[in-house]
């Protein structure tokens, strides 16, 4: 069987390069035409773009509040938190980019008493605050992708290995982003963290493909690429397991912590893809060039 798929891969390994290709192309695509539409690359959330936060302890329904008030409030968003073991709603979070007395005043309208800190709680963050809050992230974002990249040519030294590396991440990236659009989801300042951590997640098992292709002689290439996918593929997986795990017992109760775990379950399966078949492919293709020339 290991026979079998070292043939495979030897005679298809260019081929199947085109598989990660057209989904980062895709991705792109999708992400221009996202921008077109929308004038940015994400859909932001309320801590993104500013706006007014209500935490109200009601047994009142998201859809009776929606149905209601949808009309009335500004990009109404609600979020259910629930008892993780009865699963019974304990609170309901209310997003508006609507001002904070004009929400306050139409949802104790709607509800028939008035908000306390009893029973409710309440946040606005300003439009020029939550901006200057994005950017910040973006640049965060940018510098710690910068900064790898920087690393990984340290490391290496030589210019397709490390480029593979750094496209295999800028791929996962890429394509998270554009699933996470395609699901209709709002991006919120958890989401940039998560994907800063995707940069740490995306790197590791590509530079372990890496050290064993270029560093190490013992047995044919095919064996070193098995190796590091044995223990590469391992590592992965332990991840996503754990963080979907974790997805399932926090999404009842905490926004923040579904929607990290969420864009680095999506990143870790993409990373799979990228690393195994993209990084794979270029490593093979540049090792195999690399023999040639040393054979004349």
């Amino acid at each position: 069987m290991k026979e079998k798929i070292e043939k495979f891969h030897d005679k298809h390994y260019k081929l199947l390069l085109l598989i990660p290709l057209i989904l980062l192309i895709l991705s792109i695509g999708y992400l221009g035409f996202f921008y077109k539409q929308t004038g940015d690359f994400i859909n932001k959330d309320i801590s993104l773009t500013g706006g007014t936060t209500i935490t109200i302890y009601d047994e009142i329904t998201s859809e009776e509040i929606t149905n209601a008030l949808s009309d009335k409030l500004e990009d109404l968003n609600i979020k259910v938190i629930s008892d993780l073991i009865s699963n019974k709603q304990k609170a309901l979070i209310i997003e508006t980019k609507t001002e904070v007395e004009q929400t306050t005043t139409i949802l104790e309208d709607f509800l028939g008493h008035k908000l306390t800190p009893e029973n409710s709680s309440i946040e606005f963050t300003g439009s020029t605050l939550s901006e200057n809050f994005y950017k910040q992230l973006l640049i965060a974002l940018l510098i710690a992708f910068v900064f790898m990249g920087i690393v990984v040519f340290i490391i290496f030294r030589t210019l397709v290995p490390s480029s593979a590396v750094i496209l295999s991440a800028f791929a996962d990236i890429i394509m998270a982003l554009a699933l996470f659009n395609l699901l209709g989801l709002k991006m919120s300042t958890a989401g940039i963290v998560a994907f800063l951590m995707l940069i740490g997640y995306s790197v590791d098992t590509d530079i372990l493909l890496t050290t064993r292709m270029l560093k190490r002689s013992e047995g044919s290439l095919n064996q070193r690429i098995f190796g590091a996918f044995k223990t590469g593929i391992t590592m992965t997986l332990t991840s996503l397991f754990a963080v979907v795990f974790a997805l399932f017992v926090v999404k009842s109760f905490s926004a923040i912590l579904t929607q990290i775990f969420l864009i680095l379950a999506i990143g870790l399966m993409f990373d799979i893809l990228n690393t195994w078949i993209t990084n794979v492919s270029i490593l093979k293709w540049y090792m195999k060039n690399k023999e040639k020339k040393n054979e004349i």
